[in-house]
Order: C-alpha cells, then sequence, then structure tokens
C-alpha cells in the first residue's frame, strides 16, 4: 500500500504594476468652475459699469484728488493718524505693564481705565475733551490739596486739534493696552525664569527678551488698530477740523458733486491704507527673523 500526497499548490507571483502606464485623471471641480465664472462676470459688469456710468463724473473726480485743499486734508488726517497712534500705544504700554504688575491698585487701577474708555463712545470722548473749557476753566499745578504753583487757561490750551489727538489717543490707550498684554502672556514665562537665574535685569529682560518676541503677536493687531484709527479719524468732522472728510463734505456741500467727492476720499483712504500695509508686511517679517523659514 503505497502512500499518496496531494500535488503542492502552486505558486503565483503577482507581477508589479507599470504604474508609469496608469493614465493619471485629474479631479474635476465643475462647481469651483461655475463660481470663478460667475464671480468673474460679476466683476467685469461692475468695472464696465464704473467706466461708463456718468454719474461717477470721474473728470470731477480728477479735478479734486490733488486739489490742494485735499492734499492739505491729507496732512492733517495723517497727523491725527500718528500723533493718536504714538501716544495711545506709549500710554497702552504702560497700562499694559500695570495690568501684568503684582500690585493690585495698579492692576485695578489699569483695569477701571481700560473698561471705561472701551466702554464710552469715542465720539462721546471727542465732543467731552473739546468741551473741557466748560468743565475746568484752568488748570492749576502744585500741592495736591493745597496752594498751587502755576496755571494754565483751558480754553486756550485745549483747541479742536489737541482735544481730537488727546481723545483719539486716550481712546487708543485702552485697546492697545490689551494688544500689548497679549503680546506679552504668549511669551513662555519659562525664558524669564531663565533670565531671571543668569542675574539679567528686569528691565532688560523685557527690553531684549520679552518685547522682541511678543512683537510677533502685537504687530497683526497693533496694524489693524493703527488703520481702524486711520480711518476713524473722520469722525473729528463733528469738532470741524479740516481733516480729509470733512474738507470733502464742504466741497460737495459748495458745488453738490457728493459722488465724485467721496469717491476722492475713498480713493485716498484705499491708497494709504495699503501704504500702512505694506508697512506692516516689513516690519512683522523683520520681527519674525529666527522663526519664519
Amino acid at each position: 500500500m503505497s502512500l499518496t500526497s496531494d500535488p503542492p499548490l502552486a505558486r503565483t507571483s503577482v507581477e508589479p504594476e507599470d504604474y508609469g502606464a496608469l493614465k493619471v485623471v485629474p479631479v474635476r471641480h465643475p462647481w469651483r468652475w461655475v463660481a470663478v465664472t460667475v464671480t468673474a462676470v460679476l466683476l467685469a459688469q461692475f468695472v464696465h459699469g464704473l467706466a461708463t456710468n456718468s454719474g461717477w463724473e470721474w473728470e470731477v473726480f480728477a479735478e479734486f484728488f490733488t486739489a490742494e485743499v485735499i492734499l492739505k486734508a491729507v496732512w492733517v488726517t495723517l497727523q491725527l493718524t500718528f500723533y493718536g497712534t504714538a501716544l495711545g500705544f506709549a500710554l497702552g504700554i504702560v497700562l499694559a505693564f500695570m495690568r501684568l504688575s503684582a500690585s493690585p491698585f495698579l492692576k485695578a487701577v489699569s483695569f477701571a481705565y481700560i473698561w471705561a474708555f472701551r466702554s464710552i463712545p469715542l465720539i462721546v470722548q471727542l465732543l467731552f475733551w473739546f468741551n473741557l473749557a466748560y468743565l475746568y476753566k484752568e488748570l492749576e499745578f502744585g500741592i495736591p490739596f493745597g496752594p498751587g504753583f502755576f496755571s494754565f487757561d483751558t480754553m486756550g490750551l485745549v483747541g479742536a486739534m489737541s482735544a481730537a489727538v488727546l481723545g483719539l489717543a486716550l481712546h487708543q490707550a485702552a485697546y492697545a493696552a490689551e494688544i500689548v498684554r497679549g503680546g506679552v502672556l504668549s511669551v513662555d514665562s519659562g525664558q524669564l525664569e531663565a533670565a531671571a537665574a543668569l542675574g539679567i535685569p528686569r528691565l532688560r529682560q523685557i527690553r531684549r527678551i520679552v518685547l522682541p518676541q511678543a512683537m510677533r503677536s502685537i504687530l497683526p493687531n497693533a496694524a489693524n488698530e493703527v488703520i481702524s484709527l486711520f480711518k476713524g479719524t473722520s469722525i473729528v468732522s463733528v469738532m470741524a477740523i479740516g481733516e480729509l472728510f470733512y474738507q470733502v463734505q464742504v466741497i460737495y456741500g459748495r458745488n453738490g458733486r457728493v459722488v465724485p467727492l467721496l469717491m476722492v476720499a475713498t480713493a485716498w483712504y484705499i491708497l494709504l491704507t495699503t501704504a500702512l500695509s505694506v508697512l506692516q508686511y516689513y516690519v512683522e517679517r523683520h520681527f519674525a527673523k529666527g522663526s519664519a523659514r
């Protein structure tokens, strides 16, 4: 009797596919092309309307865009933006570090300031400072609750321009303080501990370690605030200050060309906002050295 075994199974090997011979078909996005087409048509219609609609009165726009009175108004707007930003962020930095202080009193004062100036509308603040002479005829400096040494007449001290700068700066400081505080808190506390262990003075820690790193978080929000302040200077027109929007109102109040004069203001706001955005890009790139790859 012989034992027989089943024949071994034949081994089959799967030949690797030739991926180079496969036809690659890109994913189709029909709805994306529909959206692109619709958007392009709408943009073309808008541009065509700007070019052909006589109501825009582009000849009036060209006449006043570089007029001397408009250029002077743009300069006033830039001055208000610069002084409001510089003073606002200088005070905002002080308020931010007061809020981060270990002193409960300084924390409370900073919190109260930020709460008050973020709660009161900017136009109310501007009108309050503009009418400061109604409440205080003069400001006197001397011993607290005692005799004064010299005084200033508030009527001559706080004019329209001074009141506008003061109102914009104090309003801006409340928002700047929170921006700076958020940036400082974004820096790892371990770096400060290491700096303190190395014996680096506290002020140098802030100047050389904290602020350079915090600037990466501060700059985007700070730039938004500066641009908002630049456009928000139009609100000082209630105080009859000759900034851009006020002068545009004066001109179209005389000649009745409302739309082209509004386009003059719009074009200047867009132009200067673009310049600020470009400046923001380069400043952010400078402070991003060592972190961006």
